[in-house]
Formats: C-alpha cells, sequence, structure tokens
C-alpha cells in the first residue's frame, strides 16, 4: 500500500515541480500507477508493462510532462527484487530508447538535451534495478540459509532417533537374553533345586532392575530439553560380565592400559559392543567359555569378545550389529564379526588426535 501512495503523490508532485497543471489526466494517471502497483508482488512484470504502457500513452496524449523513467520506479524494483532483472531492464531500456526518439522527433528537443535527461534517467533505472537485484540476492541467501538449518535439523533429529534405537536395543536385547537364560534355569530347577532357582530368579530381578532404571534415565532425558543421557563406561562392563557369568558361561575379563585416558565417547562404544557380542553369544552360540579382552594404549582402544561356540551360521547383520558397527564407524573404526570357530566380534577404534 506505502508504494502504491507514494508513486501517486510523486506524480503529482513531479507535474507541479515542471510547472504542469495538476488537472483531472494528471490525477488519473497517478491512480493507475499507485492502483497497478497493489498487485505488484503476484505480477511484477505485468505491473512493470502495464505501468510503461500508460506512461507512453499519456505521455503522448500530451497529458504527462514529469519524466519517462522515475513514475515506474517501485515497479521496477518490485521485478528486479522478484529475479526478473533481465525483463525490467530489458523495459527500462525500451523506455529509455522510446523517450529519446519521443524528444528527437516530437519535442524538437535539443541533442544535448535530451541525450543529458536520457543519461540521468538511465543512472537512476540502474540504481533501481542494482537495489531491486540486491534485494533478491538477500531474499535468496535467506531461503537457502532456512533450507540448510532446516536440512541440519532433520539431520540432527534423524542422528537422535538412530542413537535412541541403538541405546533401546541394546538395553533390551541384552536383558531379554540374561533374564531368559535365568528364567529357564530357574523353571528347570524348581522341584529339584529351589535353592538354584530362588538365586536365577534373583539374579533375573536384578538384571531386570537395571534396565528399568536404564529406561527410565533415557525417557526422563527425553522429556527434558537440552538434557544429556547418563551413558555406560567402562566401568559397567565388569556387570555384564557377572551377569553373562551368572546364566552360566564362563566369562573372563582382561584389561590392559589405563581405562582414565579413555574418552567418553569411545568408552560408551566399548561398552555397547561388549554388551551384544554377549548378546549374541547367550542367545545364538551355544558357549561355555567367553573371553572379553579391552586394551587401552596411548592411540587405540580395543576390544575384543570370543566364544567357543559354535558360531553363526547367517553373519547377515541386525540392528544389533549393524549398531555397532555404526557406533565403530563413527568414531573412525574398524570392527570384524566373525561367525566360523566360535563367534568373534574384534573392534579397533582410534582416539582422535592420538595416533
Amino acid at each position: 500500500m506505502l508504494p502504491a501512495v507514494l508513486t501517486a503523490v510523486a506524480v503529482l508532485t513531479g507535474m507541479a515541480a515542471v510547472g504542469a497543471p495538476i488537472g483531472v489526466p494528471a490525477v488519473t494517471l497517478a491512480l493507475v500507477l499507485g492502483g497497478l502497483l497493489l498487485v505488484r508482488r503476484r505480477w511484477p512484470v505485468g505491473v512493470l508493462l502495464a505501468s510503461a504502457a500508460a506512461l507512453i500513452a499519456f505521455q503522448a496524449a500530451g497529458l504527462f510532462e514529469g519524466g519517462w523513467v522515475w513514475p515506474l520506479t517501485a515497479a521496477a524494483y518490485t521485478a528486479a527484487a522478484a529475479g526478473r532483472l533481465r525483463r525490467a531492464t530489458g523495459v527500462g531500456l525500451f523506455l529509455l530508447a522510446y523517450a529519446l526518439a519521443w524528444d528527437w522527433a516530437v519535442a524538437d528537443a535539443p541533442p544535448a538535451r535530451a541525450l543529458a535527461s536520457g543519461g540521468a534517467e538511465m543512472l537512476w533505472l540502474a540504481l533501481v534495478l542494482a537495489v531491486g537485484h540486491a534485494r533478491h540476492n538477500q531474499l535468496r541467501w535467506r531461503a537457502q540459509l532456512e533450507e540448510a538449518r532446516e536440512a541440519d535439523a532433520r539431520r540432527r533429529l534423524a542422528e537422535q532417533r538412530l542413537e535412541i534405537s541403538r541405546e533401546l536395543h541394546d538395553i533390551v536385547a541384552h536383558t531379554l537374553a540374561v533374564v531368559g537364560v535365568h528364567l529357564n534355569v530357574a523353571a528347570d530347577a524348581l522341584e529339584e533345586a529351589p535353592d538354584e532357582a530362588r538365586e536365577a530368579l534373583r539374579t533375573a530381578m536384578d538384571v531386570r532392575g537395571r534396565a528399568m532404571n536404564d529406561l527410565r534415565s533415557l525417557i526422563g532425558v527425553l522429556r527434558i530439553d537440552g538434557g544429556t543421557a547418563p551413558q555406560p563406561d567402562l566401568a559397567g562392563i565388569a556387570s555384564l560380565v557377572d551377569a553373562a557369568g551368572a546364566s552360566g558361561l564362563d566369562v573372563t575379563l582382561h584389561e590392559d592400559g589405563d581405562p582414565a585416558t579413555v574418552p567418553a565417547a569411545h568408552a560408551v562404544a566399548a561398552h555397547r559392543i561388549v554388551q551384544e557380542a554377549l548378546t549374541n553369544t547367550i542367545k545364538h552360540a551355544g558357549a561355555a567359555r567367553v573371553t572379553v579382552r579391552l586394551r587401552y594404549s596411548g592411540s587405540t582402544v580395543t576390544v575384543e569378545v570370543t566364544d567357543d561356540g559354535r558360531g553363526a551360521p547367517d553373519t547377515a547383520e541386525g540392528h544389533g550389529l549393524t549398531g555397532m558397527r555404526e557406533r565403530v564407524t563413527a568414531l573412525g573404526g574398524i570392527l570384524s564379526v566373525e561367525g566360523r570357530d566360535g563367534f568373534a566380534v574384534r573392534a579397533s577404534i582410534p582416539l582422535a588426535g592420538r595416533a
């Protein structure tokens, strides 16, 4: 609305400045040029063409003498800002050429005066189009920046969902595997060895309790914006080994090096790898012995879990193996899984900046 009002006022003011009478024709042109600007955003080029045609018609009829370019300032700027720079430039140059020919052939103006007037209006047209084009580039840059932000937000959301799915899988799969083994032991020993059955049930309840605490912590963090989930660490691996040993496996844990030198992200990855490997051994391997080796050197964290079971006839990756591989790859490491002579998981994760 404001450009329309300013254009209408400017047309009348321009005519008054050159000493032309302000009558019905002048008011009509002012209303036409101002009214067209009301739909400039929807049809920017159409408004510019219609405004130029109206200006030429009034000039040819001798009803307007205020200039050729400046009455179209708002229309030309809008077309350039809408990304129609070439069309706006074409309309402007045509209008200037027509004005120059009109001044020479019809108005019989001196060539020097006609060229001076045309040059001044050309400079004004170039300034208006330059400002409009700059505005177009600014709007496009903002749109691209917003798209980049939305894409980054979608990527972050996808990463968060993936991380949540990994955590849920690691917690639930390991818990169900260990609890299932102890429930089977309790069912088999219920009549002949009630003490053993009670002990198996207590172990199952303890594992279930720890898993419920982990789930509550995870869900609690998801309800709080900006929270950080409590992550497992290297110290928790001993609990995993104890739980697996309570299920009847002979589990041995070997640690070399100082765990205090391991960053948190690497500690989480090592914990989850051991957890998933023990879960696979309990569920699929039919093993009697499992060995867990952790080595913390100055440049690498190495995790190795091997058992003496029958291995895995199908090594296709499920959610657990995929999650382990993604964790290791994200930290720049390498994971290998073998299932021929027993089940073996080996991971080597470099410490950033220490290699």
